[in-house]
């Protein structure tokens, strides 16, 4: 509620993201171009999609999440495309499913073309503003209050706050407020959160130290190439045009654990004065050396932060130990020996609020209106923030606008996974996307996110014209390719099969019988470009298309099989259960599963079973109850 002190802000918002961070970025991004009235506010508007952490975008499952953003029509990996200055493609020699993008970013000029994509962004307004407060009326988020007691109006709030909330940075013993070294912490936010009823907890993370890179011995580290020839993030980006920076990699080794393990009693995590749970997937140095005591090594990536810096990150070594420690530390590595650090390595805790508390919209259940996104949901990393966000922005938009829910299944993306688990499982340490995750990862791949995607990004309104064409284009190019491929046949006595040409082919065996181009295609050894030489596409192919097809028809079993099983997915899916269903008039269930089903509210049989304490028995229950009901 306003008092008499508050003065209002003259323009009425359809909405406001609070927090400019990689959520706050893709919400606000989202909001404003699918047409509503959008102010984004945060603490500093020099730090708009600041990387505290590490200098890159993408990686294992991460990657996925970026294409996933790309194909809707986010931000994310157009800008990393302009910026990168190192990319690779992981798993290059394993399954399609699992194969990755990975890139190092040039970290100010990532937040210089972030901060200038937003302001030139139509229907979105910038404003550097400490919030304090939200301003609910009759259950409903109706806007903002800043530090300056201004009240800013809105029809839809949605909150990134990252790690700012009573964020407390801790190096040593050494402990202060503040949401990233050097920045102010958000400390009257979550009085607000806990004075509407919002369940709070605390979360760990961690940064390592960075080197001048002048006092670095690269040359006894192993070098790190990006790719010889970079493929793009964004789907609409055609190629890479800048020069790549190498990484390099060396490793502690018992010197440093030694070190480490001296001075325990004098880090922040382990002297006890962290409550907060930190990332199992990421964790820090002393942690590594305390759990896996029996490693000799750990691998230490040394990454460049910029074309423009001589800063150098230390990836693998995060730490909350004393800068004392931290220097020799630092110095027991290989090629570290004389290195200056430019900046101390610290943990910060800061608050979170269980995701459970949402709809699957991201909309919190408590406060109409109000949404929630980033690691404020206790995810970890830029590219699950910056998912959320999307997701976020795109509904509290559709809500402003009076139309339908934008709610992804997990058969469609791994965006639909993550936000999934998170409002159904109960999380209490920071989230992080696997491959493992998704139980149709064959059908989720990078290579296809557009195919998946593209067309639902073009009904909300985000798919540009240019891409949309781009998309249609190469849709049709797959199609028919593969229609080619499987209507021409090769007979055995084809007289050009003789030819040293086709060597390879008859390599992997004879053609018996009348053969499609597709069904050789099929046998392991071959490649598309080799079937392909037999008898050309009448146009020259993208590589992008050349790959989609192979993939595509060598894959064609397995992805129909899935596909099977993504058909009785949907069935459960597709059977919805009633917002205000009474859990309480449903008899035989397990007392763990009324009350999981009650705080939870699935909006499916398919969620319903997939949360924790509910079981087969539980689901077989309900569906008959609900039948029943129907009839």
């Amino acid at each position: 509620m306003m008092t008499q002190t508050t003065s209002k802000y003259e323009k009425h918002y359809d909405v406001i993201v609070v927090g400019a961070g990689h959520a706050g970025c893709e919400a606000a991004l989202a909001a404003a171009r699918m047409g509503c009235e959008t102010l984004v506010v945060t603490i500093n508007l020099d730090t708009i999609a600041k990387m505290s952490c590490n200098p890159a975008i993408g990686g294992l499952a991460k990657g996925h999440l970026v294409k996933e953003i790309d194909a809707l029509g986010g931000e994310m990996a157009k800008n990393i495309d302009k910026t990168g200055i190192q990319f690779r493609r992981l798993n290059t020699k394993k399954g399609p499913a699992v194969r990755a993008s990975r890139a190092q970013a040039d970290k100010k000029a990532y937040q210089d073309e972030m901060k200038r994509v937003m302001e030139a962004q139509e229907h979105l307004d910038i404003k550097q503003v400490l919030v304090e407060e939200l301003l609910v009326e009759d259950g409903r988020c109706i806007g903002i209050l800043s530090q300056t007691k201004t009240a800013y109006l809105a029809e839809t709030v949605i909150l990134t706050t990252g790690t700012f909330l009573k964020g407390l940075i801790h190096i040593g013993d050494i402990s202060y407020s503040a949401g990233r070294a050097g920045e102010s912490a958000a400390e009257r936010l979550s009085e607000s959160f806990l004075s509407l009823g919002f369940e709070i907890g605390r979360l760990k993370t961690g940064t390592p130290p960075r080197v001048n890179a002048h006092t670095v011995d690269f040359n006894v580290m192993e070098i790190q190439p990006g790719d010889e020839e970079p493929l793009p993030f964004s789907f609409s980006t055609e190629r890479i045009t800048q020069s790549q920076l190498p990484c390099y990699l060396t490793h502690t080794n018992e010197k440093t654990h030694e070190l480490i393990r001296e001075n325990l009693h004098r880090s922040a995590m382990y002297s006890g004065r962290i409550v907060g749970i930190g990332p199992r997937y990421c964790p820090s140095i002393e942690d590594k050396v305390v759990r896996f005591a029996e490693k000799r090594a750990h691998q230490v990536f040394v990454e460049p932060e910029g074309r423009d810096t001589d800063e150098i990150y230390l990836n693998g070594i995060s730490a909350s130990l004393p800068e004392d420690v931290q220097v020799a530390m630092v110095h027991s590595i290989r090629g570290l020996e004389h290195a200056e650090i430019m900046r101390f390595g610290y943990a910060v805790e800061y608050d979170f609020a269980p995701a459970t508390q949402l709809k699957p919209t991201l909309e919190t259940k408590r406060v109409e209106n109000l949404y929630f996104a980033g690691q404020l949901n206790g995810t970890t990393g830029y590219e699950e923030a910056a998912a959320q966000g999307l997701m976020a922005g795109i509904n509290a938009a559709l809500k402003v606008q009076g139309k339908e829910p934008f709610i992804l299944d997990r058969a469609q993306a791994y965006i639909a996974v993550l936000i999934d688990d998170l409002v159904s499982m109960d999380i209490r340490e920071p989230y992080r996307m696997f491959t493992s995750r998704a139980e149709y990862r064959l059908e989720l791949r990078e290579d296809n996110a557009d195919l998946r995607l593209t067309e639902l990004g073009r009904q909300i309104g985000l798919v540009e014209d240019n891409a949309y064409r781009r998309f249609q284009t190469k849709a049709a190019q797959i199609q028919s390719e593969r229609t080619r491929l499987h209507r021409t046949l090769l007979k055995p006595t084809h007289e050009r099969l003789n030819a040293a040409d086709f060597a390879d082919i008859l390599e992997t065996g004879e053609l018996k019988q009348p053969t499609s181009l597709a069904e050789l295609l099929k046998r392991p050894a071959l490649r598309y470009e080799q079937v392909a030489r037999l008898v050309p596409a009448p146009d020259a192919l993208p590589p992008a298309v050349k790959e989609q097809v192979e993939i595509q028809i060598k894959y064609d079993g397995y992805i129909q099989r899935q596909q099977r099983q993504i058909h009785q997915f949907k069935k459960l899916e597709n059977f919805r259960i009633p917002e205000a269903f009474d859990y309480a008039d449903v008899p035989g269930l397990k007392t763990e599963a009324r009350e999981k089903l009650a705080k939870i509210r699935p909006a499916s049989i398919g969620q319903a079973s997939r949360l924790p304490g509910v079981s087969p028995a539980d689901i077989s229950i309900l569906t008959v109850m609900l039948h029943q009901q129907k009839k």
